[in-house]
């Protein structure tokens, strides 16, 4: 009796181990298909011919890797730790450049969709954040053409396209009493934006079909808002404001370049629609004034969105010439909730031309010769953009 009670208990014991152990094992695998992203719609539209749009509804942001495949032509779309989902079995999943999708989990977790495409097509992909009425998206495109700005043209960008003369607005920062970041030299950093701008607005006057306007051309203090004002009552193409920054360590260098981060494209959004007075402005040749805050809302997310993505562009080829003559603190463009950015129709960048802060930069940036570099890079940039964007 003695034995057989023994053994009952380590049986017993032995099960309840068991037991305890299959459980850590279930919380293991639900904490793990927990911590995956899910999919929670896909969306595919024909934006033209040649221009197919797939929108990835997620749960939360993921890292994805894009790539095409030949023979056939195929699109793979992997997405890092992703459950698969019903909503790939979309209704509509072919357009004039798609035939169809396919999907599996990898060894890795991650969910790889693969899109089969009639011909050779070009994919590009961003992400973008939730914005209040919208989720985690995942937005990739395909084109059988060549790559141009994927969201909406609004008639004002239209028109834009078809001017002869493109007006770029120069935004020397700080001014007046406001001085900006000061170098251990004692340069302020109005004074060299100004010296830059200057310099710029005198190379792109001398360019057949470019026209600089500067936001001051004058040691005084002009309001952040009052600039980007003067830019749209110009009906400027873009927007360019210039800046030096600086950092509590002296060895932090280099040039970066910024656009609007999409929290401060939503919180602008809010301004416009509740301030009453801008409804009679013209938002990318839309007027708001005959519309209720749920329309001008949409239409402000529109045209915000290809503004975003506009102004990425140009950064990016700002960024590549402004490497050729500088260091660079950033090789991508960053994104931020900048004042001056936040035109919902004007492309708008605001670039740190180097560090006050870094003796060696400094140095640099108190030079004319410098100053003429920086600002020939800079329309070097710009006009390797306007040209793409032109039909």
């Amino acid at each position: 009796m003695s034995t057989l009670s023994t053994t009952r208990r380590l049986f017993l014991k032995r099960l309840a181990g068991y037991g305890a152990g299959f459980a850590l094992l279930t919380a293991s695998k639900t904490s793990l298909a927990e911590s995956k992203a899910a999919l929670t719609g896909i969306r595919i539209s024909q934006a033209s011919s040649n221009h197919t749009r797939v929108v990835f509804d997620l749960s939360k942001n993921v890292e994805h890797n894009v790539f095409a495949l030949t023979n056939p032509h195929r699109i793979v779309v992997d997405l890092s730790q992703t459950r698969k989902s019903k909503a790939l079995s979309v209704g509509r999943d072919s357009t004039n450049l798609l035939s169809g999708l396919r999907s599996a989990i990898r060894d890795s977790g991650d969910l790889r969709v693969v899109f089969d495409m009639k011909n050779k097509v070009s994919p590009r992909s961003f992400a973008l954040q939730p914005d209040g009425s919208s989720g985690h998206r995942l937005v990739v495109d395909l084109n059988s053409g060549s790559l141009e700005p994927t969201a909406i043209e609004t008639s004002e960008q239209q028109r834009q396209k078809r001017k002869k003369e493109f007006i770029i607005v120069l935004d020397p920062g700080h001014g007046g009493r406001d001085p900006g970041a000061i170098g251990k030299k004692g340069t302020l950093e109005k004074n060299i934006t100004l010296a830059v701008a200057r310099k710029m607005k005198a190379i792109i006057n001398r360019t057949e079909g470019y026209r600089a306007v500067l936001t001051r051309d004058g040691d005084r203090y002009i309001a952040l808002r009052n600039r980007v004002a003067k830019a749209r009552e110009l009906r400027a193409d873009l927007f360019v404001s210039l800046h030096a920054d600086s950092f509590r360590s002296p060895n932090v260098k280099g040039a970066s370049v910024y656009a609007l981060s999409l929290n401060g494209a939503s919180s602008e959004a809010a301004r416009w629609i509740a301030e009453k007075e801008n409804k009679s402005d013209l938002i990318g040749g839309i007027s708001l004034d005959d519309k209720d805050d749920l329309i001008a809302s949409v239409l402000l997310d529109l045209s915000q969105t290809a503004t975003i993505q506009d102004s990425l562009e140009l950064g990016s080829d700002v960024l590549k010439h402004i490497g050729k003559v500088s260091n660079l603190n950033n090789k991508i463009v960053q994104q931020a909730e900048f004042a001056v950015l936040k035109a919902p129709d004007m492309p708008s960048i605001l670039i740190e031309t180097a560090f006050l802060s870094n003796p060696a930069e400094e140095r640099k940036l108190r030079t004319s010769k410098h100053q003429h570099k920086i600002a020939k890079a800079v329309f070097a940039g710009i006009k390797n953009h306007l040209k793409q964007r032109q039909v």
